[in-house]
């Protein structure tokens, strides 16, 4: 819940809605985030892969367009087990580039393997697969991505905290993102607004890590705070 629909639904000022809201997180009920609140159990919480793919599917498929249209032919691009990164692999073979992609994500190699042509290569990273995100991770997933560099990393996370920290429900998950950044020339985050409220268990890095951010629907105060945590930030509304 936003502060603003705290406003509205019990007819209070944007103090008294924020002092409540505090109050609550120091009983323990909510957990506070950049303009609002949600419940503690939120970042204990992860969907499965299909179901992700069907949330917020407009946004996805903008950030998808935006990231695409910076590549390069002929660069090699890291695409992490998020679905954003799925919607970012469809337009690929969309747009037909020619492009190396790197993904331990099992259905971003299907769909390549499956729809991506000649002009996309694929390099599969392999490890422990978890059948819930249908992703590979663990040490030789991590050794994998070690053993290779990339130009571009496009990714995503469960949340953000307002300080700027991006964070994954897993932290096998989180470990491959983070080598992924390391082995990026660049790294941009794509988030749409729900990644604002919620936060996942295991932090991934810092926003000031990364090249840039691209973010759809989020507010001006809330790309302020990103911006002020470090994050080069792009709106693509």
């Amino acid at each position: 819940m936003t502060v603003a629909e705290v406003e509205e639904r019990f007819g209070v000022s944007p103090m008294t809605a924020r002092r409540d809201l505090d109050e609550l997180e120091r009983r323990g009920v909510v957990r506070r985030t950049h303009g609002g609140a949600v419940l503690p159990t939120s970042s204990a919480h992860e969907d499965s892969f299909a179901r992700r793919l069907k949330v917020s599917t407009e946004a996805k498929r903008r950030l998808a367009e935006e990231a695409v249209a910076t590549l390069v032919p002929r660069e090699t691009v890291f695409l992490d087990s998020s679905t954003t990164s799925y919607f970012v692999a469809r337009r690929i073979i969309e747009t037909g580039i020619a492009t190396t992609v790197l993904t331990n994500s099992l259905p971003v190699m299907e769909l390549v393997f499956n729809d991506g042509g000649p002009d996309v290569e694929l390099v599969g990273v392999g490890g422990t697969l978890r059948r819930l995100t249908r992703s590979f991770v663990g040490p030789f997933a991590v050794r994998t991505v070690q053993g290779h560099f990339a130009d571009r990393l496009f990714l995503s996370v469960k949340g953000l905290t307002e300080t700027g920290m991006m964070t994954d429900a897993d932290p096998l998950e989180a470990e491959v993102k983070r080598t992924m950044i390391a082995q990026a020339g660049e790294a941009t985050l794509l988030v749409d607004r729900s990644k604002m409220l919620v936060r996942g268990l295991s932090v991934v890095a810092a926003v000031a890590e990364l090249s840039g951010v691209f973010a759809h629907g989020l507010s001006d105060s809330e790309a302020a705070a990103l911006r002020a945590a470090g994050a080069s930030v792009r709106l693509v509304d």
